[in-house]
């Protein structure tokens, strides 16, 4: 609407304040230029300084992600003010248009390499504007992705040493990411790889180019801060939830499960390739030409199997380890936290639910070993939820 008046004022024909024009003269022109100008496109006025309409009418939002952009990513400016640049950036690309743009505008490239080349404080904040960017948008996280951004965000879930010594703080490494840099590189990942089964694939990758990802958010569930393992856990939890069945002929009598309805996947009725509805391109067409994107859980399942994350888990459950940001012994206690038990156990029971469902075939039938079921730090047996037959994940 905004770019909408703006043409409309510079192509708008100005009007004559001379009151002694002959209107005798322009009657008789009239006729000869109505041919003329009828098919004639819209000239703009030059009479308007485009300075005046923007303060009329302020920039539009591609100008101004464009200029915070140029700020953040200039060296010569101090670092609060990339850092405010950045935060200007990330509240624009809320609305998932301008998150969209990025692509148009080629901004992806130069957020993405200011994780590498910035200060902590400029590297947090373009992570904040990446994991906006993602959510909820299979577009954006495409585009994203060309750019192999895996290795870089993991890369960040590497936690400071853990004290042994309960009189000293463990050393800081200058390379270890701040406690800032590994939340935000959780959100960016949340972003990334929720209900996009394409990632999932690289983070596996653990070859010379690859980011042995599963490793390193095995990692981040042991960090020394525990809001960063909650946010690992409830990661996890998203990933492995199921997904709806792409199946396109659904009986008549199921209905979608109402826990997984606030998906954005596509309705039963469109899965199949001959149907009538049109894809028409948008942020989530992906979701109606290709549904098997979102399917993160088996892959998830079987990470959980190889990369000893199920034994990360459990240990954590029963075992407690220090709270403080940097793993100082001051922030220690001695019972599990709350939220990540709580947390915890209902990945446990998501994941016994998918070892003994039988309509996921594509897992393996393997509950919890004896060993998993009795580790504790003082022998006691883990207590899990009983099974429920006609599980449904919340």
């Amino acid at each position: 609407m905004q770019s909408l008046l703006r043409w409309g004022i510079e192509n708008s024909t100005p009007q004559n304040t001379n009151t002694n024009t002959n209107t005798t003269t322009t009657a008789n022109n009239t006729a000869n230029t109505n041919t003329t100008t009828a098919n004639a496109p819209p000239s703009r006025r030059p009479d308007l300084n485009p300075e005046i309409i923007d303060l009329l009418l302020g920039k539009s939002d591609a100008v101004l992600m464009k200029e915070a952009m140029a700020i953040a990513v200039d060296e010569g400016n101090t670092e609060e003010d990339r850092v405010s640049a950045l935060d200007n950036l990330e509240m624009l690309i809320e609305q998932i248009d301008n998150a969209n743009n990025l692509t148009n505008l080629k901004m992806w490239e130069p957020l993405h390499a200011l994780l590498t080349s910035s200060p902590d404080s400029v590297a947090t904040q373009a992570l904040w504007v990446i994991g906006t960017a993602l959510q909820n948008n299979p577009s954006a996280q495409d585009a994203y992705l060309k750019l192999n951004p895996l290795p870089t965000l993991t890369s960040f879930l590497s936690p400071p040493p853990q004290s042994t010594n309960s009189n000293s703080t463990p050393p800081k490494s200058p390379k270890t990411p701040s406690k800032p840099l590994r939340s935000k590189a959780i959100y960016a990942l949340s972003g990334l790889l929720k209900h996009n089964a394409p990632a999932l694939l690289q983070l596996s990758v653990n070859d010379a180019h690859g980011c042995d990802g599963w490793d390193r958010l095995c990692l981040a569930l042991q960090d020394p801060d525990i809001t960063i393992r909650r946010k690992t856990l409830f990661l996890l939890n998203a990933l492995l939830i199921p997904s709806p069945s792409p199946d396109p002929s659904p009986s008549p009598d199921r209905s979608p499960s109402p826990s997984l309805g606030n998906l954005h996947t596509p309705s039963q009725t469109q899965h199949s390739q001959n149907s009538q509805h049109p894809i028409h391109p948008n942020s989530h067409s992906i979701h109606l030409s290709d549904p098997s994107r979102v399917s993160t859980s088996a892959p998830t399942y079987q990470a959980l199997l190889t990369h000893g994350i199920i034994d990360t888990l459990i240990a954590g459950l029963t075992r407690s380890l220090p709270y403080g940001g940097d793993g100082d012994t001051g922030d220690t206690k001695e019972e599990v936290d709350g939220e990540f038990k709580e947390m915890g156990v209902s990945l446990l029971n998501t994941y016994i639910s998918l070892s003994q469902s039988h309509t996921h075939t594509q897992h393996p039938t393997t509950p919890l070993t004896p060993s998993q079921k009795t580790v504790s730090g003082n022998g006691s047996p883990l207590s899990l939820p009983p099974k429920n037959k006609n599980w449904l994940p919340s």
